[in-house]
C-alpha cells in the first residue's frame, strides 16, 4: 500500500466536511473580475472550479456530508490595515470602490451557487476560514474528522484555510478542478506548496467517492 493510499485509507472511519470558500461574486463574477486582468485560460478555470465546487455540493448533500459555507464579509468600519498597507503602502487608507466582498453589497453574495437553510455560515475577515469566526468549534461540534476545500483562490484564501484546518488537526483534501487562482501558474504553485505542507491533492470525482465509502 502507498502512502497516499494508507492517507485517504485512514480518513474513513471519520465524519467529513466540505468547506466552501469565496465563492461570492466579488471573487467570482467575471462582471466583478475586470481588475484582474485575467488571461482566458485563468478565466475559464475560475468558472471551471465554480461549476465543480457547485458539484461537489450537491454530491456532499446527497451523502450527508455538512457542506459549511466560508464566505469574506470585508466591514469599512474597521479596515483591515495590514492589508491596505500591503496593497496601497498605507495602512489607513480608506477602502476604495472596489473592495471586495463588502457587507451588504453584492459583491458579497454567493456566486451561482448558496447555502441551504440548515447549513453552517462563517464570515471572515481575512484569508482564513478559522480566523475569529468560530468554524473550528463549529466542526468539533458535528463530529467532523477530516476536512475537503474547494472554492477560490488556491493561492490565497482556499490556502489559508486549508493550512488553518491542518495545523487545528483536521487531515485536508482538496479537490484540484474545484479551485482556481487568477493565474495558471499561480494555481499550479500554490496547490504544489499544499500538497508538500498540507494536503491530500484529489480530483472532485475521487472526493465524491470517498464521500461514499
Amino acid at each position: 500500500m502507498t502512502l497516499r493510499e494508507r492517507q485517504l485509507a485512514a480518513l474513513r472511519n471519520g465524519r467529513p466536511a466540505l468547506l466552501v470558500v469565496d465563492v461570492q461574486r466579488s471573487f467570482a463574477d467575471p462582471a466583478y473580475l475586470a481588475g484582474y486582468h485575467l488571461r482566458p485560460e485563468a478565466s475559464a478555470a475560475v468558472a471551471s472550479a465554480v461549476t465543480t465546487t457547485g458539484r461537489l455540493v450537491d454530491a456532499a448533500r446527497a451523502a450527508d456530508v455538512p457542506v459549511v459555507w466560508v464566505g469574506l464579509g470585508t466591514d469599512p468600519g474597521t479596515p483591515w490595515r495590514a492589508s491596505q498597507w500591503l496593497r496601497t503602502g498605507d495602512p489607513d487608507a480608506p477602502y476604495g470602490p472596489d473592495e471586495p466582498c463588502v457587507r451588504g453589497t453584492p459583491g458579497a453574495d454567493w456566486y451561482r451557487l448558496a447555502p441551504a437553510e440548515h447549513e453552517t455560515r462563517v464570515v471572515k475577515r481575512g484569508y482564513s476560514g478559522f480566523l475569529g469566526t468560530g468554524l473550528a468549534e463549529a466542526l468539533r461540534h458535528a463530529g467532523v474528522g477530516w476536512t475537503a476545500v474547494a472554492g477560490l483562490t488556491s493561492d490565497c484564501c482556499v490556502a489559508a484555510t486549508a493550512t488553518d484546518a491542518f495545523q487545528l488537526g483536521w487531515p485536508v483534501l482538496v479537490p484540484t478542478d474545484a479551485v482556481a487562482a487568477y493565474d495558471v501558474a499561480t494555481n499550479e504553485a500554490a496547490l504544489a506548496q499544499l500538497a508538500l505542507n498540507v494536503a491530500v491533492l484529489t480530483s472532485a470525482d475521487e472526493l465524491v467517492s470517498e464521500w461514499r465509502r
